[in-house]
């Protein structure tokens, strides 16, 4: 079944809805005007309910069916990223430091136009609950609206998100029944010597030197430690210490970030990293100062919703990956899947720069291929009776 011809028809109110969005970025929880929008719109279609304040800025909206019946939850997340836009296009962000360089603004509107054809249609049971949420870009806003209870305020049953991917065939959607995306945790270490004259190094205890030997150690966690059948990434990605030439600083500090898929496996490396670090601290005669931060946690559909949303996928779709292989970036939706059973899918949107690029831009052509797809989900998961 294609693309709906009532959602197809709105492909240039959708094009204007993101391209709004877009010229107005809002990062974190701060997505006042973001949720203002929305709420608007949500009115505007004539939705049964809407729910404001949630996590800060987030929305949950409702749409009554056509008699008893569960309740399917679907979410977009809002916000942008701290980062300045060089795309020159003419709905370029307005707003210093801040841009939608991940599609955030592709991901609400195409939730909006499921909200619209659904609240006009109404040709399923029991009743949409429409998630929308701040914060996904680190501050676990999914998080925050689980833990306001959203789950059990809306009697949601099971939930369902999307999220674009350029680069990716265009209109391809891909998922798998398992883990889908990595869990993130990040590492900062200080090491704290005795800084000193460049030319004497033996009057210091040399944080640098530990440092370089550290990085080299934690390398092994990955090679050493962890089964090679197992899915591990250890990358530091900062390093930080001196001021000049001729002076052996008296500190220098790194952080890492740590990508995994089981409890087992995220334990095993935190265990290590925490072992390398005391080792190579005693070795060296430095202090070392550890803040091991666990972010969220891997993303893993639930079998039966990940095979039911991929057949729903090939009605609307140009082509369906129903086993795609699992990815190393994380996404705060698996909290809502800890909560709930569900599934995440990405939706190729052809050729472009990539997320977090500052020449990113959504592609408006596939927009109607999200809001069709969000909206078969509810009318084959909750046909009526």
């Amino acid at each position: 079944m294609p693309v709906p011809n009532s959602i197809a028809a709105m492909a240039d109110d959708m094009k204007a809805w993101r391209r709004h969005l877009h010229s107005q970025p809002e990062v974190a929880f701060d997505c006042h005007d973001t949720a203002a929008f929305i709420a608007a719109r949500l009115r505007d279609f004539g939705v049964d309910e809407v729910h404001e304040g949630i996590a800060t800025t987030g929305i949950v909206a409702i749409i009554e069916g056509q008699g008893p019946g569960p309740v399917i939850g679907l979410r977009a997340d809002m916000d942008a990223l701290p980062m300045t836009e060089v795309t020159g296009l003419p709905y370029a962000s307005q707003r210093a430091g801040a841009m939608h360089a991940c599609g955030h603004d592709g991901h609400v509107t195409m939730l909006l136009g499921a909200a619209r054809y659904l609240a006009e249609t109404r040709a399923f049971s029991g009743r949409v609950a429409l998630i929308f949420q701040p914060a996904e870009e680190g501050d676990g806003g999914a998080l925050e609206m689980v833990r306001e209870g959203i789950m059990d305020r809306f009697d949601i049953a099971r939930v369902f998100g999307i999220h674009n991917w350029p680069g990716r065939p265009f209109g391809t959607m891909m998922t798998n029944p398992g883990p889908l995306m990595a869990s993130v945790d990040t590492v900062t270490v200080t090491l704290r010597g005795q800084g000193g004259h460049g030319a004497m190094p033996h009057t210091t205890v040399d944080p640098v030197i530990a440092m370089a030997g550290l990085v080299q150690g934690l390398q092994t966690v990955v090679s050493r430690n962890a089964s090679a059948l197992d899915n591990l990434v250890v990358s530091v990605t900062q390093i930080h210490a001196g001021s000049a030439s001729n002076i052996i600083p008296s500190e220098a500090w790194m952080t890492a970030t740590i990508r995994s898929f089981t409890p087992e496996v995220r334990r095993l490396a935190e265990e290590r990293i925490r072992a390398l670090i005391a080792g190579h601290a005693a070795a060296y005669g430095v202090e070392a100062v550890v803040e091991y931060d666990l972010g969220y946690p891997p993303t893993v559909n639930h079998p039966e919703e990940a095979v039911f949303a991929a057949d729903v996928a090939r009605g609307v779709a140009l082509a369906v990956e129903a086993d795609h292989p699992r990815e190393m970036g994380a996404e705060d939706f698996s909290y809502m899947l800890e909560a709930r059973p569900g599934a995440y899918l990405f939706l190729g949107t052809g050729p472009g720069a990539g997320l977090h690029s500052d020449s990113y831009d959504f592609n408006d052509e596939v927009a109607p291929i999200g809001a069709a797809f969000f909206a078969r989900l509810v009318e084959t998961a909750q046909p009526l009776a």
